[in-house]
């Protein structure tokens, strides 16, 4: 039985920019930006770093294709270099990539960076999108992004009696705690509170869904530097071990079969369970201290906490209204704000995700009133594509 890759690889050193409408920045910028964050987080110099995985989705949006750009715009000295591409899991998928190689024995000492420029070409969640190709015209004819993650809502209220106020007061209390949090973030893209009553009466996107339930578009970079966990002590003396990374695909099941209620993503459940076996992790909801998910929507991030396991079927609604998911709460969720605050520039959202984590467990948030306690153990979470087809990355990381 494969042994996998937990406490064989260690993150010495990180960089995120931060996130927002970057005019004044270019994709290759931000690249640098992130990655001299992470060198000298690491203590290192770039000839350390032996090979290196680019994380970015739209050519047109960032630089190009291939990950030639990577070296040029970093100049590293004549070392492997990839491009990965794996939807909304594409900033997780390089970091898989490095920790995978390290793991192996291949490198000792890797970098992952995502990057993406989104504004500048008018990006945005409303137009119906080609990712099905062909496929659109015939299934979804008027497919968008909230539309699909609307209908997961209705789907979810009706499975679990829950009315329409009630839905829409525990997706706006999911908004709140997001928008205070990233107003106590520097990086952030969105910085301001907003209410549960402005949550509810924001203009509708796609019934039920509203302007508030939805996440932005912006642009970013982050990296990661990782290295073999018996040798991080050389960079650094609070290194973050990697205790798993997954990633599950849809088989096509949800789309050709009724036994989908559309009320979880099956994907998400078997990424989670991998996870925790190979993490060792058998009570989520106690262990996995704090968290970082992929909440596109509000309704996203609920249905990923009964996906994850953090909160029983059908009781998500419970622990939100208790407060469990707040920054001062038992198992904070979206520390940093979320995509819900930072939008969502696809290629480097794992990674940034990853960036919170990391200083989270190292006692290192920006701000005192930010630092959770006692973090031992944190996740993140990536969903690509749509509720009924799609993958998902799932990765845990954790103190030595």
């Amino acid at each position: 039985m494969a042994s996998g890759i937990r406490d064989k690889v260690a993150i010495v050193g990180m960089g995120c920019t931060a996130f927002g409408e970057r005019w004044d920045k270019s994709a290759e910028d931000l690249m640098v930006d992130a990655f001299l964050e992470a060198v000298n987080d690491a203590g290192m110099e770039k000839k350390d770093i032996q090979a290196a995985w680019l994380g970015t989705h739209f050519d047109e949006a960032s630089v190009g294709k291939g990950a030639v750009p990577l070296a040029l715009t970093l100049k590293l000295p004549f070392i492997p270099v990839t491009r990965v591409d794996n939807y909304c899991a594409t900033g997780t998928e390089a970091l898989r990539a490095a920790c995978y190689a390290v793991a192996s024995g291949a490198y000792d000492v890797c970098l992952a960076l995502g990057v993406e420029k989104l504004k500048d070409v008018g990006y945005g969640g409303l137009p119906g999108g080609a990712i099905l190709g062909q496929l659109n015209r015939f299934i979804y004819p008027n497919w968008t992004a909230p539309g699909m993650f609307a209908m997961m809502a209705t789907a979810y209220f009706a499975k679990y009696g829950i009315s329409l106020e009630e839905g829409k007061s525990m997706l706006a209390r999911i908004s709140v705690k997001s928008h205070h949090n990233g107003s106590l973030n520097p990086k952030a893209h969105l910085r301001r509170e907003i209410t549960v009553e402005q949550a509810m009466k924001a203009p509708m996107i796609a019934w039920p869904l509203g302007l508030f339930d939805c996440c932005g578009v912006s642009d970013g970079a982050a990296a990661a530097i990782v290295t073999r966990a018996d040798m991080a002590a050389r960079f650094r003396s609070d290194p973050v071990h990697i205790k798993s990374i997954q990633i599950a695909a849809s088989s096509g099941e949800e789309l050709m079969y009724n036994n989908w209620d559309r009320s979880h993503v099956e994907p998400a459940v078997r990424a989670a369970n991998k996870a925790y076996e190979e993490a060792g992790i058998r009570d989520p909801r106690a262990e996995i201290r704090l968290a970082e998910v992929h909440d596109c929507f509000s309704i996203t991030e609920a249905v990923a906490m009964e996906d994850l396991r953090f909160s029983p079927r059908g009781r998500v609604k419970e622990d939100i209204e208790a407060g469990r998911f707040n920054l001062n709460g038992p198992q904070p969720v979206q520390p940093d704000g979320g995509l819900k605050c930072f939008g969502h520039p696809v290629g480097a959202s794992g990674l940034r995700m990853a960036y919170e984590i990391y200083k989270q467990l190292q006692g290192k948030a920006q701000k005192p009133e930010r630092q959770i306690k006692d973090a031992r153990i944190g996740l993140t979470h990536n969903m690509g594509l749509f509720p009924s087809n799609n993958l998902v990355s799932v990765c845990i990381l954790g103190l030595p």
